[in-house]
């Protein structure tokens, strides 16, 4: 049954200026006519007796002959389409501006996909940014309140304030993390990469750097946990602010959510119940890991076993 392959997460590619939710109904429009088209029964006909008649001696006569008639109880037609509707649920929100990598979860996946938000992985950004000049939303398309030179601006100054940055964030997150800092935990958690707060926290960066500086353009690749897109155009703004000048952010593009990579994000053509089905299967592996990985990091903080969250949904139907 094609349904119950599609019981898990996969992502896909937003692209820009599409609402999320938009994303999220084509996707579901997709699956549900591909199911209703994959899952549709064979018509078989069914053995009918006709009466007929004919004259014969004593005149009009009625027998009863043999016929083959297509049985309609399971015309699509009469019965309608199977599906009508699918849970599908959505990872964290990219906003209207914003594209890249979107986590989806069909059926029971939503159980999963909640589970795995718990987990308080990282994701990463690559964030465009030009300085010169100062929006009110932090966008370049934003209502223009300010014009500024940038000719002073080096590549050596923006990465000292980068520094800065990180330093900061990062003593925010061993701060949210729940862990102590002399304890054998937290040298095993920094050994292993798994210093992540424990639970909902302000946005935190726990890696930034830049990766191209050309005036007054600048990217940065940025890695972070419970940020917003908003957050990171507000960040590029106080860089300018921070280097004697102003800055706007030109793009947003998500590159990891997770365990999900772009190499993961299915783009619009491939948003069919058979890529989809293949999509969840491959991703299965890995987010299992997560979810046993988050929960010796539980063991390792507090010091007693934590459920195993079971990686595999068990719903017969998404």
């Amino acid at each position: 049954m094609a349904a119950r392959s599609l019981r898990g997460i996969f992502a896909v590619y937003k692209p820009p200026a599409v609402n999320w939710r938009s994303v999220r109904h084509a996707v579901e429009t997709g699956l549900v006519h591909d199911l209703n088209a994959s899952e549709c029964p064979l018509p078989h006909d069914q053995i009918r007796f006709l009466p007929t008649t004919s004259q014969g001696i004593s005149g009009t006569e009625t027998n009863l002959t043999v016929a083959q008639l297509p049985a309609l109880a399971n015309h699509p037609r009469v019965r309608g389409p199977k599906f009508v509707g699918l849970r599908i649920g959505a990872g964290h929100r990219l906003d209207w501006r914003s594209s890249g990598v979107f986590v989806l979860a069909v059926g029971s996946g939503n159980k999963q996909l909640s589970y795995l938000q718990d987990c308080h992985l990282t994701k990463e950004y690559t964030v465009h940014g030009s300085f010169g000049t100062a929006t009110e939303d932090f966008s370049d398309t934003g209502r223009l309140i300010e014009k500024t030179t940038y000719d002073h601006i080096t590549l050596d100054r923006l990465e000292r304030i980068i520094a800065v940055i990180q330093g900061s964030h990062q003593k925010a997150l061993i701060t949210y993390s729940g862990i102590d800092l002399k304890s054998q935990a937290a040298y095993e958690l920094a050994c292993r990469g798994m210093l992540r707060p424990l639970h909902k926290s302000p946005p935190i960066i726990t890696g930034i750097r830049c990766s191209q500086f050309s005036l007054p353009n600048f990217t940065l690749e940025v890695q972070c946990v419970h940020e917003t897109q908003q957050y990171l155009r507000k960040i590029i703004h106080e860089i300018g602010l921070e280097l004697k000048s102003s800055a706007v952010c030109t793009s947003v593009r998500r590159t990891r959510d997770g365990v999900f990579t772009l190499d993961d994000a299915l783009i619009r053509t491939d948003w069919k119940l058979q890529q989809i089905s293949s999509a969840v299967q491959r991703s299965q592996p890995r987010v299992a890991a997560a979810l046993r990985e988050d929960s010796w990091r539980h063991t390792a903080l507090s010091g007693t076993a934590v459920p195993e969250r079971c990686p595999v949904p068990t719903e017969a139907e998404p």
